[in-house]
């Protein structure tokens, strides 16, 4: 698998990369770090300056120091990488100019220089072409989440990670969220035992669907530890889910649309990514 590894220097970044490494095994990385500019006025020249100098300084420590802590981790490095400008613009120009097969990117809350790698990375999510790994902190690695539901799409991202992810010895849980009607504005007019069978009918439902994906992960050899039909607000659900059971990684997908509101579960994949504590990795089909 070839990887490209953004980092701007912080813990956050390097948690990103050790956590996939788990994951997703014998990938071949680039090393990217952009040094960005694009918050100084269009009138500033700052080529040839001692702010330039030491830029360009700090960003070669940073990549050296990135090396060295891949090959202490057992991670093929191939090429650093050096960029200055905008950020977004240097990390979408990389990845149309080569292939790889996933983004790796941390996420965190800091201002500053590092701050880059909190909106950064969700920007990236939305409009990158390939599947991404956003991380937020060093965790167990074990425990993974598959969210799905009845679409095509589902089978999709349950497929290429079965192919592209190392699920071997992990915790497998899978989660289908449905929404219950809200009758509040039938309340007295509808037969309680009727709305009682439709829930019914959906449990049913819902526990079918994932028994299909769980065959799919028992063909591959693979042992899916805990199944889950959740009904609520999907987002509220996923969210307190993820973080009742300590996971560490929660898959979800796109469709080929550009936004994050496009994700299999609509506007809920945002909303888990910004609010879940673990790692997500968004594949991209």
């Amino acid at each position: 698998m070839k990887v490209l590894f953004c980092t701007d220097g912080s813990k956050i970044s390097y948690h990103a990369i050790h956590n996939f490494a788990h994951w997703c095994q014998n990938m071949a990385v680039d090393v990217l770090c952009v040094i960005d500019w694009s918050f100084l006025p269009d009138t500033t020249v700052i080529e040839g300056t001692e702010f330039a100098y030491q830029c360009t300084s700090s960003a070669d420590s940073i990549l050296d120091y990135a090396e060295k802590f891949l090959q202490e981790n057992g991670i093929n490095i191939v090429n650093k990488i050096k960029m200055c400008g905008s950020t977004i613009d240097s990390i979408l120009e990389i990845l149309d100019g080569e292939e790889y097969d996933f983004i790796v990117m941390g996420s965190h809350g800091k201002k500053g220089i590092q701050k880059w790698l909190g909106s950064v990375s969700q920007e990236i999510a939305s409009v990158a072409k390939i599947s991404t790994f956003i991380s937020k902190d060093k965790n167990e690695r074990t425990k993974v989440l598959f969210t799905v539901d009845n679409t095509e799409l589902s089978n999709k991202i349950i497929a290429k990670s079965i192919e592209t992810l190392n699920l071997k010895d992990k915790e497998i849980h899978l989660a289908t969220v449905y929404e219950i009607p809200d009758y509040l504005f039938l309340e007295g007019s509808l037969d309680s035992n009727w709305m009682l069978e439709i829930e019914r009918k959906q449990d049913k439902a819902s526990l079918l669907l994932l028994s299909k994906f769980e065959k799919m992960f028992a063909e591959s050899g693979l042992t899916v530890s805990s199944k889950a039909v959740l009904n609520g607000v999907p987002a509220q659900e996923l969210i307190k889910y993820a973080n009742k059971a300590n996971i560490d990684l929660v898959v979800s997908g796109t469709r080929d649309k550009k936004y994050l509101s496009k994700f299999i579960l609509g506007s809920v994949s945002k909303r888990v990514l910004e609010n879940v504590k673990s790692d997500v990795l968004i594949i991209r089909c």
